[in-house]
């Protein structure tokens, strides 16, 4: 089984293809360029370098979300857009399971943790068991404070990995009572190869969807959609107001 896999769920860009047990390419760029900029080029070079035949590929694996919207957009659309030229199937590998791939059979919990910024993270809490991925909290949006104390309730050591860790491991430090550790650089943060290996289990389990009944899981409303709600709230209240005193 061949799988073309794409993240750009995050500040990371990534294209990989995994076949069976082996990982062919991945190419992955943490820098500051704009995944509109990055992601079909690196795709090129992949094929090229693999002297891949696109049309032996079984499935497209693409990190669905959550994640940067921009970023979900341009990895879905990429995905769609090689599905219907194909005529293959997508497989939405949720992304924070994805990043929770990353430390396959890690023992204790695991919890990756994206900024989703105004003090929350896009995360999910997991563990192995019998060599499988099992989620003990889905993936969620939840303030950070709500995420630590889910898991001091859990009571179990736990490892971090994700974006968000730089971001608020003071409060980790300052708040978490359980013993944690955290993911070191080659897999803390996403990684198309693990969109792909996941991707394969999802395939194989009949996870799939056609290009066109592809969409991202946003998981919360956009920032832009937050701020049109809150002036539309406003502006129906000052009417509302006017409309007392008239």
């Amino acid at each position: 089984m061949k799988i073309l896999a794409l993240d750009s769920s995050g500040i990371v860009a990534s294209v990989a293809v995994v076949e069976d047990d082996t990982l062919l390419a991945e190419y992955t760029v943490n820098y500051k360029k704009t995944h509109s900029q990055t992601l079909l080029p690196m795709l090129d070079e992949v094929v090229k370098m693999t002297e891949l035949d696109l049309n032996t590929i079984d499935a497209i694996a693409v990190a669905a979300g959550p994640g940067s919207f921009t970023g979900l957009r341009i990895g879905s659309a990429t995905a769609k857009g090689l599905g219907l030229a194909l005529d293959k199937p997508l497989v939405a590998v949720p992304t924070v399971e994805a990043l929770a791939y990353n430390l396959y059979d890690t023992e204790g919990l695991i919890c990756p943790i994206m900024d989703a910024r105004r003090n929350q993270v896009y995360t999910g809490i997991y563990c192995f068991e019998d060599h499988q991925l099992v989620a003990v909290e889905k993936q969620m949006a939840a303030a950070i404070t709500d995420l630590m104390e889910k898991l001091n309730g859990l009571g179990k050591p736990v490892t971090f990995l994700g974006d968000g860790v730089p971001v608020f491991r003071k409060i980790i430090g300052e708040t978490l009572k359980v013993p944690c550790s955290f993911a070191p650089a080659h897999v803390n943060k996403q990684r198309a190869a693990a969109v792909a290996a996941l991707g394969a289990v999802y395939y194989k389990e009949g996870k799939i969807q056609t290009a066109r009944e592809h969409n991202p899981e946003y998981l919360r409303v956009s920032q832009a959609e937050r701020e049109r709600a809150e002036r539309q709230r406003a502006e129906n209240q000052a009417a509302g107001k006017a409309g007392e005193t008239a």
